[in-house]
């Protein structure tokens, strides 16, 4: 239980890093460029508090990935674009329209469904260096492989290509949030500085938000970010059986279920992203 609430704290505070930070960069009144645009967002308070709930949502999921399940929590996280959509409206005042919220309804009970069905438990909290290095290899080679091939096509396929290698990234980079938790548990701070996963974090996160700008720069929001909302679970929930050796129920129907569940999942979020106003302003602006 414990896990799902920072799941879901981490999901908020996402969101409120994205609407705070498209606000703040979309509001500069004399349209600024290049190092003047940095100065105004350095000074710019919504600028800094999304900084402050992207540090909260990186605690707040590492909290939850230590005591949960990845394959759990990389789920939950999905709920971020729901969220998002309560602060577009409560915040932004911007109109939402019923499909958007029907949309959402369906994106939650999808996501508890498929938790609720798939029954995810056990798991082992020290992975072998083998799984690992394999781990590490495929998922990297795989970003590595789709950014290449990105760098050519329409903005539709490229922002397809770049999202996917985001996301990718971004599985890898929760198993070493969930590692380096452990590292912090057993050997303190200052033991899990001489540990592995804590740069490994750094090295992959970095990665991630790389992709992630290159993903929104290249082509339509519309096309990237229900990838990098839908990848990520999916990946994650691979590595939670590889690598941790998370087991999922038995029962053939409850597995269909499970399946329908994800599938309602994927759907409802592709739909919610086309159903919401494309800019984060409200429509009296």
């Amino acid at each position: 239980m414990v896990s799902i609430v920072f799941a879901l704290l981490a999901a908020f505070s996402n969101a409120v890093n994205t609407i705070t930070q498209h606000v703040a960069s979309t509001s500069d009144p004399s349209g600024s460029k290049g190092w003047r645009f940095v100065r105004y967002l350095v000074k710019n308070p919504l600028w800094l508090l999304g900084w402050l709930a992207q540090i909260a949502a990186f605690v707040f999921q590492a909290i939850a990935l230590h005591d949960g399940l990845l394959s759990t929590v990389q789920s939950l996280l999905m709920t971020e674009l729901v969220f998002a959509l309560v602060l577009r409206r409560l915040w932004i005042r911007q109109t939402i329209s019923g499909a958007a919220w029907a949309w959402a309804a369906v994106t939650c009970v999808a996501v508890s469904g498929f938790i609720a069905a798939a029954e995810p438990q056990g798991g082992a909290p020290n992975p072998t260096s083998n799984r690992w290095v394999w781990t590490i290899v495929v998922t990297v080679g795989s970003a590595a492989v789709l950014s290449l091939l990105g760098l050519r096509g329409s903005p539709a396929r490229r922002a397809a290509l770049f999202a996917t290698a985001s996301a990718t990234i971004w599985a890898l980079e929760a198993t070493f949030i969930k590692a380096m938790t452990d590292a912090l548990t057993d050997h303190g701070i200052g033991g899990m500085f001489v540990s592995w996963e804590v740069y490994a974090v750094i090295v992959a996160g970095v990665a991630g938000v790389l992709l992630v700008q290159v993903a929104l720069h290249v082509g339509p929001l519309s096309v990237s970010q229900p990838l990098l909302v839908i990848v990520d679970p999916i990946i994650s929930i691979i590595l939670s059986v590889y690598l941790f050796g998370e087991q999922f129920t038995q029962s053939v129907g409850a597995v269909a279920g499970a399946s329908l569940a994800f599938a309602v999942m994927c759907v409802g979020v592709v739909q919610l992203t086309r159903a919401v106003p494309q800019t984060v302003v409200a429509a009296d602006r």
